[in-house]
C-alpha cells in the first residue's frame, strides 16, 4: 500500500514556503480586487489553472522518464512544475475573464506578485535540498550534497534571477512601461531563463538530449512573444463601442 506523509508532501520547508508566497501574491492583488470582482473571478481562474498545469507539466517533464519505475505513483502523487503552473494558470485566467466578459488586461500586477512567490519558493527548495544543480567542482558558490560531493546551486540561481525579474516589473509597472504587457514580459524571459538553466540542473532528458522542462520553457516563450504581438496589436486598434459603428454607418 502506497502512503505519502505529510513531510513527503510538502517537503521541509518548501510546502510553508510556497503558501508565503501565495500569500503575497493575494496581498499584493488585494488593492486591485477591492471593488473589482472581475478581478477576484480571473485571481481564482489562475489558481485553479496553475494547480492542474504544474500537476500535468510534471507528468509530462519527468512522469514519461520514470512511468516504468518503481517510484513512478510516489512521484505522480507529489511532483509539480512551476513552467507548467505559468502555462495553467495563464489559461485558467484567459478561460475566467472570457467566462464574465472581462476583455481588459490584468496581467501587470500578476508578473510582479509571480516570481516574488516563486522567488520564496526557491527558499523552500533550498531549505528541503531539492532542484539540485548538476554535480561540479568545489568553488565558492557551490554547495555541498554531504557526502564530499558538490553541485551547482540552481535553486539559488533561480531565486536570484526571480527577486531580479520583480525588481524590474516593479520598476516597469511604476514608470507605466509596456502597459498591459509586463506578464508576457516575464513569460518571455523566464522562459529564456529556464531552457539555458536546465543544462546545468540534474534533470533526466526526455528527447533529443533535452528534458520535459525545456520542452515546457519553449511552448512559455511562444505563449508569451505570440500574445505580446496579439496584445500590441489590440492597443493599436482599441476597439469601438458598437453604439459608434451604428452612428457612423447612419452617417454615410
Amino acid at each position: 500500500m502506497l502512503a505519502i506523509t505529510m513531510h513527503e508532501m510538502w517537503g521541509q520547508g518548501y510546502g510553508l514556503m510556497l503558501v508565503t508566497g501565495m500569500l503575497v501574491g493575494g496581498l499584493l492583488w488585494s488593492r486591485r480586487v477591492k471593488g473589482r470582482p472581475e478581478l477576484g473571478v480571473a485571481l481564482a481562474g489562475g489558481l485553479v489553472g496553475a494547480l492542474i498545469g504544474a500537476k500535468l507539466g510534471y507528468l509530462f517533464a519527468e512522469g514519461l522518464v520514470i512511468w516504468n519505475s518503481e517510484a513512478f505513483l510516489r512521484q505522480a502523487l507529489v511532483g509539480k512544475t512551476v513552467l507548467g503552473a505559468l502555462l495553467g494558470g495563464y489559461l485558467g485566467v484567459e478561460i475566467a475573464k472570457r467566462l464574465i466578459h472581462h476583455r481588459a488586461p490584468t496581467g501587470d500586477h500578476f508578473a510582479v506578485a509571480v516570481p516574488i512567490g516563486l522567488a520564496l519558493g526557491r527558499i523552500g527548495c533550498l531549505m528541503h535540498g531539492c532542484c539540485r544543480g548538476v554535480v561540479c567542482e568545489a568553488h565558492w558558490w557551490t554547495i555541498p550534497d554531504g557526502e564530499g560531493g558538490y553541485y551547482y546551486p540552481a535553486a539559488a540561481s533561480e531565486l536570484v534571477f526571480n527577486l531580479f525579474m520583480a525588481t524590474l516589473l516593479a520598476t516597469m509597472l511604476r514608470a507605466k512601461r509596456l502597459p498591459g504587457q509586463l506578464f508576457h514580459v516575464y513569460l518571455i524571459a523566464y522562459g529564456l531563463f529556464r531552457f539555458g538553466h536546465e543544462f546545468v540542473r540534474d534533470t533526466p532528458p526526455l528527447i533529443a538530449g533535452l528534458t520535459g522542462y525545456q520542452l515546457l520553457a519553449v511552448a512559455l516563450v511562444l505563449l508569451g512573444a505570440v500574445r505580446f504581438v496579439q496584445r500590441a496589436r489590440d492597443q493599436r486598434t482599441p476597439l469601438t463601442p458598437p453604439s459608434s459603428r451604428g452612428m457612423r454607418s447612419i452617417r454615410r
